[in-house]
């Protein structure tokens, strides 16, 4: 095959692409979390448009710093979420279906209250899956701005190891856990592409 060829069938293939996603980019908005940026966690969620009033959404967070004193929370989370939208889609109030996989490496965080008082003093690394139901609203800005929030609750499993955190290296054993939680707590900046 020649080289015009090759140009053409390029050329025709890329017009195809454009096209398709001309279409679907009236359905399609970008997100960050506020929340994740409170732990300093990168985070973005795209978000696309597959039903009259359903939307899916794959969020992803990442956190990858070590402090002082060997605090940490550093994390990797995967999250698709399907969206039921009471009205319409990027728009009002919305009720989701989420699941979520994390692989985690967390110590020496001390939250208000003492909630969860062992990793003030402990370090765990681990996996949990979760699944849960949401409830959110997503409130309009202007033509390509939006804000949400969205809340969530539902059943976590975890498996990790836990270490006594003078050294972080002082092994104390396997665990797991299986509780209800609050599997989604969001607030979220949201771009939307047209």
């Amino acid at each position: 095959m020649n080289i015009m060829n090759r140009f053409r069938i390029i050329i025709s293939v890329a017009f195809l692409l454009f096209g398709f996603f001309r279409v679907q980019a009236q359905d399609l908005v970008v997100k960050t979390d506020l929340t994740n940026w409170a732990t300093l966690s990168l985070n973005v969620e795209p978000e696309v448009r597959v039903g009259k009033k359903s939307t899916l959404a794959l969020g992803i967070s990442y956190n990858p710093w070590t402090f002082a004193d060997n605090r940490k929370w550093r994390h990797l989370r995967v999250q698709p979420e399907y969206r039921f939208w009471i009205c319409r889609p990027f728009g009002g109030h919305f009720l989701g279906l989420h699941a979520s996989y994390t692989r985690f490496n967390v110590g020496r965080v001390d939250f208000p209250g003492h909630f969860l008082p062992a990793l003030a003093e402990n370090r765990v690394q681990g996996n949990e899956w979760a699944v849960g139901i949401g409830y959110g609203y997503h409130w309009i800005l202007s033509t390509r701005w939006s804000f949400e929030a969205e809340v969530g609750l539902g059943f976590s499993h975890a498996d990790f190891d836990e270490y006594r955190c003078e050294t972080c290296g002082d092994y104390l054993g396997s665990r797991h856990t299986n509780r209800f939680m609050p599997t989604k707590l969001s607030l979220s900046l949201i771009y939307v592409i047209r």
